[in-house]
């Protein structure tokens, strides 16, 4: 038996439960119906149906929000020291499901295995980080004035929603809820729809390591009525949200009248810049790597190659020996390097790019064709002779395709990269330490690295400017989202106080 085979066998165990109970909604420790009734999710390997889910709407969202609420007080007063506790347990857990998870995320994504098995133990790693700040999470300053003695402290802001991507959503959900936990706030998770198997497993997992019920609640459903719904919900104090810039933009507006605090990681059309003293090796390694794994399905994706006109012709060339070798396959198949696409809409929008870029004058060099027709396939794909103006440069297609632009100096590579309407992230690839000072100093985006691809260190922020997102995670910036400030301040002596009316 093949490892794939192994694998399919594993998985379809792990889903015998779901094909016949299909998936409910969480709310207060009870699985409940939608009231919408059921929508079903669909494998993007071979366009089967997985199971029926809950179909979420308004009157679960106020079910949640009240429980979350209910919730609140104990959760938030409990010693910090036990939730560490829990939060730790919550972490092994999810070691020990890492592959039941891995294999979920996989069938129900598209997602290749050699990253999905790791994006599991990522999640655990973002609960056991956060469990770790638990103790310290609401430590202030001391700040003394000649008559006072102030000092500041953060409390909990309260029931929170989280509206995570289909993308790698089981990492992307721990990513926003560990923190929400750690810090004392309960939480209504909205994940996507398109992708619900693994946030009924965290949920799962969540109260088997002895998370109190209702701390965590997990509604199905779609945008338009249960987004909607909880991202105007009173008792919601705030929105974490993950996803298109344009759905960040709606949700902000139907937060406004409650005036909910707003975290948005949104889209991105990041530059990946070379110039033609870098270590092109490495280089090369890096360009293809951030494009063409995870499907090209990630906000961090470096979609745009900014290569010295000096390099471009024997950069480009090996880019198009690279990009037809990468392998497109079954996700479960431990070689796989590329899955495919998530959903038909998504699939419908990233295909119509290879004729866009066409229509616009570049050169499809490599890919630009479907695969096969029982599933979302494609193959990896690279534009050539491109301009920054092109839809292909300023368009995110979030898939993997990736479109190559040649500059002369630094300057042009500068106003080009910053020549969108984006601005997550950033890669610059050159030995000279000067030129990457300035240009880090110049470039906007939220996280830059110099010289590798992205290498995420939990405790640095993570967010992005312009239409990217508003907002930080990470350390102490997803307390500071999570949590209250509040200022105390004690007299030190009888200091004269301003007598009226005496």
């Amino acid at each position: 038996m093949t490892a794939l085979d192994q694998n399919i066998e594993k998985l379809t165990g792990h889903l015998t439960r779901f094909k016949e109970t299909g998936i409910p909604n969480r709310i207060a420790g009870q699985d409940r119906p939608g009231s919408g009734g059921v929508f079903q999710t669909l494998s993007p390997v071979d366009k089967t149906v997985i199971c029926d889910v809950a179909h979420g709407t308004a009157d679960d969202i106020d079910a949640a929000a009240w429980a979350a609420a209910d919730a609140f007080p104990a959760w938030r007063d409990m010693p910090a020291t036990q939730r560490r506790k829990i939060l730790l347990n919550v972490a092994e857990a999810i070691e020990d499901r890492a592959e039941e998870i891995a294999l979920c995320e996989c069938w129900d994504t598209g997602q290749a295995l050699r990253f999905m098995s790791k994006a599991a133990l990522r999640g655990a790693e973002n609960f056991r980080y956060f469990a770790d700040q638990v103790v310290q999470a609401r430590d202030g300053q001391h700040l003394k004035s000649p008559t006072l003695m102030n000092i500041t402290t953060r409390v909990p802001i309260g029931p929170v929603g989280v509206i995570t991507p289909w993308n790698t959503p089981f990492m992307l959900s721990t990513w926003k809820i560990a923190p929400a936990l750690a810090s004392g706030c309960t939480v209504v998770h909205k994940p996507a729809e398109a992708s619900p198997l693994t946030a009924r497993l965290l949920v799962e997992i969540a109260e088997e390591a002895g998370l109190p019920p209702g701390v965590l609640n997990t509604v199905n459903g779609f945008g338009e009525d249960a987004g909607k719904a909880l991202t105007e919900h009173p008792k919601i104090k705030a929105i974490a949200f993950v996803g298109e810039s344009r759905t960040g933009s709606i949700i902000t507006k139907q937060g406004a009248d409650t005036l909910k605090r707003m975290h948005l990681e949104l889209g991105g059309k990041n530059p990946v810049i070379v110039f033609d003293d870098a270590d092109l090796e490495r280089a090369l390694d890096a360009v293809i790597f951030m494009i063409y794994s995870i499907n090209g399905e990630r906000c961090t994706s470096s979609s745009r190659l900014l290569v010295q006109d000096t390099i471009r012709e024997a950069f480009e060339a090996r880019l198009v020996e690279r990009v037809n070798n990468i392998k497109v396959g079954h996700p479960l198949d431990p070689a796989t390097e590329i899955g495919p696409l998530v959903t038909q809409e998504h699939y419908d929008k990233v295909t119509s790019y290879f004729d866009i870029a066409k229509q616009d004058g570049a050169t499809v060099a490599a890919g630009g064709v479907k695969v096969g027709d029982r599933g979302f396939f494609v193959r990896p794909t690279l534009f050539t002779n491109a301009t920054n103006k092109m839809r292909i440069a300023q368009e995110e297609i979030f898939g993997p395709v990736l479109t190559s632009i040649p500059f002369s100096t630094e300057e042009d590579a500068l106003e080009m990269a910053n020549d969108t309407a984006y601005g997550l992230t950033g890669y610059v690839w050159t030995n000279d330490l000067t030129r990457a000072l300035r240009f880090t100093d110049k470039l906007e985006a939220g996280m830059i690295w110099v010289n590798s691809e992205n290498v995420r260190h939990l405790p640095t922020p993570f967010g992005g400017v312009k239409s990217s997102g508003i907002g930080r995670d990470g350390g102490d910036w997803s307390f500071e989202f999570y949590m209250e400030q509040k200022h105390i301040g004690f007299a030190t002596g009888q200091h004269k106080i301003t007598r009226l009316g005496a």
